[in-house]
């Protein structure tokens, strides 16, 4: 779905790919660990390292990967994967089906969105070192989609041993059985990853380096660009009022493929019902009606975004709810609301206030927008800026927060993606991206139970569709609108999407031209 426009597209070409040099991508965010092994945060810089069974074309089909076949039961429950043989991993080691079963079962069990996903495996077998079973007591319509690099990447059973996943250091310095080798990771600044000379799939990778450099400050993103300081860059890396200016770059190209596997992500505030407001349905009620999303749409996003009340993007088109928002934009039905609760301005003219806890220039412009309108209904807003690490341990861990604004991913199926954020079984302490808000609704418990192990899309959608209409009643968090994506890079660096998952995936086959 493109927003604002078609873009110039460098991302597939017909030309012969060169060998060597350095491409140097920016972040806007330092993840917490490097791998998405049981941290969704980390989808972004995962393939580079390790790699998935499949991988997927831009139509979201299965290709080979580190499984070179499969074979689905006609029940859906028997997945059968034959493996690729004369894997190393990159201290050495043989690549085998124990480490397949192993990474399965620590997702199944710590992953945000895997405890969904494998939710229904019973048993994983393993009758030789390089076929794998997945034994599953109900279907699973989504699972090989799952199956890829950033989403469910293949980690070295031998590296972990009996350790904890969520805090072992292969997290934080990777080995995989990519393209890339991982070769540092200077916190603040920088992670440099090294063209891996024994890696399976010849002659890839062409590049002797990726480098990704953490830049916070929004401005200096756009600057590096400019400058070309930076080649390449994802999900709109600037700031969407310097984007136009940018398009006006001759040696400055905009891709909007990439984004099959994980579309724009819905922008959304996640309420704590554990807040002594907050878990007051009047209060969540009078906060949704200070939300004007088409006014958000023009002003903090200068058009490039849609207005959505429902956490399935529009992306989504059958299986997203688009119906308004019960609570529509009316400021004065918010104070009537807060009102009624009994919630009292004070002298300050505030009844009470809220922290709101954001990353980032476009969601601290958001705040401020959203702090606006709630003000004159009476809430306060405290804004707090911080980065991507001391949000997820104040929001997933400390529990130490009221309101935040989040960018969540709805990902290729609403199971993986949008579930977590409503399943009671999710509310995981220290799991982030997960049931943040803690709600727990057991209508909405048995509606995602049933759609997640039925083959009938028809009666999925359905399901999804009535799933919607409760939490937009409910309001535990907010949606707000899907903003664009744009990969943005230097004309000279080819082939940086070549698949659905863009640069989710390995950048295997990424080169540059003189």
């Amino acid at each position: 779905m493109g927003i604002g426009g078609a873009t110039r597209s460098r991302s597939a070409s017909a030309a012969t790919p060169q060998r060597g040099g350095v491409v140097t991508m920016v972040a806007a965010f330092e993840p917490p660990t490097l791998l998405g092994f049981v941290n969704s945060s980390s989808i972004t810089f995962s393939g580079r390292t390790t790699e998935g069974l499949l991988e997927f074309d831009h139509n979201m089909n299965p290709q080979p990967l580190l499984a070179t076949s499969w074979d689905v039961a006609p029940d859906g429950l028997t997945y059968t994967f034959k493996l690729r043989e004369g894997v190393k991993w990159h201290d050495g080691e043989d690549f085998t089906s124990e480490d397949v079963a192993f990474s399965i079962a620590v997702q199944k069990k710590l992953h945000p969105r895997g405890r969904t996903t494998f939710a229904q495996i019973k048993t994983i077998e393993t009758p030789d070192k390089y076929t794998v079973i997945l034994h599953l007591g109900k279907p699973t319509p989504y699972l090989l989609s799952a199956l890829s690099s950033g989403e469910s990447p293949v980690v070295p059973k031998h590296r972990y041993g009996d350790a904890d996943p969520l805090t072992h250091v292969n997290n934080a310095a990777p080995i995989g059985t990519g393209p890339y080798v991982f070769r540092e990771w200077v916190r603040g600044s920088h992670v440099i990853w090294d063209r891996n000379p024994n890696y399976w799939n010849k002659p890839l990778p062409y590049v002797d380096r990726l480098v990704a450099r953490f830049i916070s400050d929004p401005a200096a993103r756009t600057i590096a660009f400019e400058t070309a300081d930076v080649d390449l860059g994802y999900r709109t890396p600037v700031p969407y009022r310097d984007v136009e200016r940018l398009k006006k770059n001759p040696k400055i190209s905009f891709d909007e493929n990439g984004y099959v596997y994980d579309p724009p992500n819905i922008i959304i505030i996640e309420a704590n019902l554990e807040n002594e407001y907050l878990k007051d349905l009047k209060v969540r009620q009078a906060i949704a009606h200070c939300i004007d999303r088409e006014t958000i749409c023009k002003i903090v996003f200068f058009g490039n975004a849609v207005p959505s009340a429902a956490p399935i993007v529009p992306y989504h088109k059958e299986f997203h709810n688009s119906k308004l928002s019960p609570y529509p934009y009316n400021v004065a039905a918010a104070a009537k609301l807060l009102d009624e609760a009994g919630y009292a301005r004070a002298g300050s003219g505030m009844r009470f206030t809220l922290t709101m806890d954001y990353t980032g220039d476009d969601q601290r412009v958001l705040g401020e927008f959203l702090r606006s309108a709630m003000s004159r209904a009476g809430i306060g807003v405290e804004l707090r800026g911080q980065d991507m690490g001391t949000l997820v341990k104040r929001v997933y861990s400390d529990r130490a927060f009221a309101l935040h604004l989040a960018s969540i991913s709805n990902l290729f199926d609403p199971q993986v993606g949008v579930q977590r954020l409503y399943w009671s079984k999710n509310l995981i302490k220290g799991v982030p991206f997960s049931n943040g808000t803690a709600y727990n609704n057991p209508e909405v418990d048995a509606l995602l139970e049933e759609t997640a192990v039925t083959l009938d899309k028809q009666d999925r959608i359905a399901k999804w569709i009535k799933i919607q209409d409760i939490v937009m009643r409910d309001v535990p968090n907010f949606p707000i609108v899907m903003a664009s994506w744009l990969t943005i890079s230097q004309s000279r660096v080819k082939d940086h999407t070549t698949n659905a998952e863009g640069f989710e995936g390995s950048m295997a086959r990424v080169y540059l031209t003189s």
